[in-house]
Order: C-alpha cells, then structure tokens, then sequence
C-alpha cells in the first residue's frame, strides 16, 4: 500500500504531488524542463540524492544549472532512458518528467522498465505530464498522451497501484509503485 506524505502549505504542486521528501533519493528522468528538476532537487537536502537523465547533453546541463541556481545538487547524466546508468534499486523516487510524449509507445515501456530497475522495493515512480489541451490550443498544441496510456504502459512494466493522482495547473500526475 503506497503511504500518503504530509506536505507544507505553499510548496510547489509538482513538490507537493509527487512527495519528495528530506533524504530521499530521487532521479527525475526527463530533463526538458529545468524548473521542475530544480523544483524537486531542493527537496532532499544536503542528506539525500538527486540524479537528472536526459539523452540530450544540453538538457542534461540545463537542468543541472538549474537545480544549482535554486541551491541543490543535482547530478546531471546524459544517457538513453532505456538504459539508465544506475545499480538496481538505488532511489527511492523516481519521476519521469514530461519525457513519455517524446517517446515512440515501445521506448516508452522500456524506459518505464527501467525506472522500475532503479526503483527501490516499494519506492514511488510518478509520471508528470501536460495536460490535454482543449479549444483552439488542443489542435495546434504539442503532442499529447493519454491518461490511460500512461497508466497502462506503467502497468505493463511492472508498476502496482497504479492510478492518476491529479489533473492540475495543466499538470497530469501519475504514479505507480514498485513490487
């Protein structure tokens, strides 16, 4: 059973929803946006871990600025997401940030496979993605994937639980647990 965590009133959503806590280890896989790595970077402290991937160097370094800008330190790596360059269950969060509508559906899977790799017994994999966009915005907008899609490749890679914590701020937040 996955624990619900206390939050501070006025943290950002992205902290608050995916429950990033003092001496956490976390990776965030998915570097295109810096402002969430840095967001969630500050949350486990000087006692805790904060990995970035991106396959792209460039996001990779971006996002490591970033988290140093807010005062966190980030290990930054460019890597394949299907092929991550950590020892199995070596986090205790892992969240995949706006990375799954850049990926073809069968990298998808595979890069989730890996995040359950990562993950340690009963750690926390949370997807956060846009939200689907409606009016004129929906048709001209970035490509999209579906909520189901999402859970549904979680669930094929193994994740338990799985379900949709919220749609807010344009923000879709999934997660999953691991075995």
């Amino acid at each position: 059973m996955l624990k619900l965590r206390k939050t501070r009133p006025g943290e950002p959503l992205i902290v608050s929803m995916t429950a990033v806590r003092m001496a956490d280890r976390l990776l965030i896989i998915g570097c295109s946006k810096p402002d969430v790595v840095a967001k969630l970077a500050t949350k486990p402290g000087l006692t805790g871990r904060t990995c970035a991937v991106d396959e792209d160097p460039e996001r990779a370094a971006l996002a490591v600025a970033a988290g140093e800008r807010a005062g966190a330190l980030v290990e930054g790596q460019d890597a394949p997401v299907t092929s991550l360059p950590y020892e199995a269950e070596s986090f205790d969060v892992v969240v995949v940030s706006h990375l799954l509508p850049r990926l073809e559906p069968d990298r998808r899977v595979h890069a989730l496979n890996e995040a359950a790799r990562v993950l340690r017994r009963g750690g926390r994999c949370v997807v956060v993605q846009a939200g689907r966009r409606t009016g004129l915005a929906g048709l001209f907008g970035r490509a999209q994937i579906e909520v189901a899609d999402v859970e549904s490749a979680m669930q094929t890679a193994g994740f338990r639980a799985v379900r949709t914590l919220a749609e807010r701020q344009g923000l879709i937040f999934v997660e999953g647990g691991r075995r």
